[in-house]
């Protein structure tokens, strides 16, 4: 094997990627905006609910209920309604998210210190922020509750209440861009490694210039080395943009090493490489290598845990998500930037990265052959 072979080829396969201008803006402009536009949209906080009320008592106590959700900022009372129906109307043509319903004894019953039931209309089309409505809507409800029995038997009532401290390590205030900013920059560099490799000999054959590197000394392991080398240089220095881009766009910590997370980069590029290799090396033209790609993409995003937790799928398809790559960068990247995990907790994760890029760049490797066929 000659390095200079091998480096020649580096040198012609980075004047070919940035001699063309429309490599840019997918090089440099399409991984920043996408972090943008992903790390706004991908995320799970609940920051504004919509409030339809009926109040049917009209009591000091009812009131008192609706000005502690006037006066949370993560509710808005859009309509005072007469006609408990008029909820579901709302509700059906998404006017609001929660309908409340305070019955005409809800006084009465407080003030005998019972139960009070009140009715609480949820959209549930979406099931998680559904959830999370309600629970912020309980919450409100139990605070005021507890105020109003103090207030009217003068004392706090505690029947053997639990004192409950809680403290959240690693994102304290439980903000949603902490966890999925980190899974989106490794989403990114898989996304942008798979393309732009699964193009290298695909091209080569649209462009007429494969006869001329099947007529060169270049071996097919020099080639496939000088096809890759230019991609996991550039995957790289993305990486290190899109972090850069996150720490100061975003201000999510990163408490671990650079240094791990760049060798953790370079396993994972090894897996993603490979695949687009081996699409490469099946594909005939740029079009059939970009369909082949979504063939890919989409198993690893849904088997990533990224979105889906990995626990709540069937036991059979758990054991499958081992073959994803994108799996196990996710607990690296997450554990580098939040825990600042090291080598001694993310040894696992980056053992099978290496035995799975290994087994997937050799395959692409055994795969290739210098002819046009």
């Amino acid at each position: 094997m000659s390095w200079l072979r091998i480096r020649e080829l580096v040198r012609k396969e980075f004047i070919q990627v940035f001699r063309d201008k429309r490599n840019w803006p997918i090089l440099v402009l399409a991984p920043l905006i996408q972090i943008v536009l992903f790390g706004y949209v991908v995320t799970t906080d609940v920051r504004d609910i919509r409030l339809g009320v009926v109040d049917h008592s009209k009591t000091p106590e009812s009131r008192r209920l609706l000005e502690s959700f006037d006066a949370n900022p993560t509710f808005r009372i859009l309509f005072h309604l007469e006609n408990p129906k008029d909820l579901d109307r709302l509700l059906l043509q998404r006017r609001v998210d929660v309908g409340i319903w305070i019955p005409p004894d809800f006084q009465a019953t407080v003030r005998k210190g019972k139960t009070a039931s009140i009715g609480v209309h949820v959209d549930g089309s979406m099931s998680n922020m559904a959830a999370v409505r309600i629970a912020y809507t309980s919450i409100v409800m139990d605070e005021v509750g507890t105020r109003l029995l103090r207030d009217r038997f003068r004392r706090r009532i505690k029947f053997g209440e639990i004192d409950l401290r809680v403290r959240t390590w690693y994102n304290p205030n439980l903000d949603s861009q902490f966890y999925y900013v980190p899974g989106i920059v490794a989403f990114l560099v898989m996304l942008l490694s798979l393309l732009l490799t699964s193009m290298a000999i695909v091209r080569e054959k649209e462009a007429g210039t494969m006869e001329q590197l099947i007529v060169t000394p270049l071996r097919p392991l020099e080639m496939i080395l000088g096809k890759t080398i230019p991609f996991i240089l550039i995957a790289q220095a993305q990486m290190i943009m899109v972090i850069g881009f996150a720490i100061l766009w975003f201000r999510i910590p990163m408490a671990g090493s650079a240094l791990l997370l760049l060798g953790a980069t370079g396993l994972f590029l090894l897996s993603t490489l490979g695949i687009g290799l081996f699409i490469s090396t099946v594909s005939k033209t740029q079009q059939q290598a970009m369909m082949t790609n979504f063939f890919f993409i989409l198993p690893f995003f849904m088997l990533s845990g990224f979105v889906f937790p990995i626990a709540n799928m069937p036991l059979m398809v758990q054991w499958l998500t081992h073959l994803d790559p994108l799996r196990h960068f996710l607990v690296i990247i997450r554990g580098i930037f939040l825990k600042g995990t090291g080598m001694s907790v993310l040894w696992p994760q980056l053992l099978e990265l290496a035995l799975l890029g290994g087994g997937v760049f050799i395959g692409a490797v055994n795969r290739f052959r210098k002819r046009l066929d």
